[in-house]
């Protein structure tokens, strides 16, 4: 599968733009916010909710997190005017992370992800944030990473019940001294680290698209009485949440993949969200993560060929 993912990866320079926006359309809510607003519009009649982001990530200067920040503000009038239910992901390395990290503290976020090498500035800015009282700030974890289980008891030993979580496998390519690269490793990883948040007492957003991730995960969810309709059983006294969120848990979806069991767990009372990025930079976006983890383009080949495994 690897040599197959590489080849297409390298190959894809080569095709047509619009080849590639062929592809990509499936996986983008479009190049700009109104776009996004129609799209979200349509498939809040699934029972779904959303997570928006706005594709452009690293920055060269600080000046230039000032477009991203102006753009969020656009996306949260917007979801307050419509009524949409969504909340925002933005990646810290767009505010600077890496370049003045002070600056990039002074924005505001819901859902903070980087790879490896902003994990830990990543982990202070969301409890900084939380300390300043902006309780609505979540931190994704990648289930592949050596380091993850240990960040799960920093942040719960920190926050509380307070801490919120979306754990995913990781798209990022780490080096295998820091983390797992087999299949079987990474999904046990990331098992593992959503054992610990669910016992934890923390909000635990399961974003996977892989069934033995999902069929771990309702396994879990059912051994400490968390499901449909039921209040959260893991505490005395109910844990103040952001509007929006699930009964201590939800399960989240990119567009454009698995729809057909989000629409399955939607139906049987989950509350599922999908991860809707847009933007004009939808080409570069692409392009960078099939060069990060070639295998993707497997996925995006297979849905191709048989869309009936990969329903939008």
């Amino acid at each position: 599968m690897g040599i197959f993912g590489r080849t297409i990866v390298a190959l894809l320079p080569f095709a047509p733009r619009f080849v590639v926006g062929w592809v990509a359309k499936r996986y983008m809510a479009g190049e700009n916010l109104e776009q996004a607003l129609e799209l979200m519009i349509k498939l809040s009649s699934e029972e779904a909710c959303f997570t928006v982001d706005v594709l452009g990530e690293e920055i060269n200067s600080i000046e230039e997190s000032s477009w991203f920040i102006d753009e969020y503000e656009r996306v949260l009038d917007s979801i307050v005017e419509s009524g949409i239910d969504a909340n925002i992901s933005i990646k810290p390395t767009a505010l600077g992370l890496l370049i003045d990290q002070k600056s990039a503290y002074k924005k505001r976020e819901i859902y903070f992800m980087e790879d490896s090498r902003a994990t830990q500035a990543t982990i202070d800015a969301t409890i900084d944030m939380q300390a300043r009282g902006l309780e609505n700030i979540g931190l994704v974890l990648q289930g592949r990473m050596f380091r993850t289980p240990s960040d799960i008891t920093q942040m719960c030993e920190t926050l509380g019940p307070k801490a919120d979580f979306r754990i995913c496998k990781g798209i990022y390519l780490e080096p295998r001294e820091i983390a797992h690269t087999s299949y079987q490793g990474i999904v046990e990883g990331t098992n593992k680290a959503l054992d610990m948040m669910l016992e934890s007492g923390a909000y635990t957003a399961i974003a996977s698209h892989d069934l033995p991730v999902i069929d771990h995960a309702l396994e879990s969810l059912e051994s400490r009485g968390l499901g449909p309709g039921k209040d959260d059983p893991r505490h005395d006294t109910p844990v103040p949440r952001a509007k929006g969120k699930g009964p201590g848990y939800e399960f989240q979806f990119l567009l454009g993949v698995r729809g057909n069991i989000r629409r399955s767990l939607a139906e049987k009372g989950h509350r599922t969200r999908i991860y809707l990025p847009y933007g004009t930079k939808w080409y570069e976006y692409g392009m960078r993560r099939l060069r990060e983890n070639p295998d993707v383009a497997v996925h995006v080949t297979k849905s191709l060929f048989f869309p009936w495994t990969n329903r939008r």
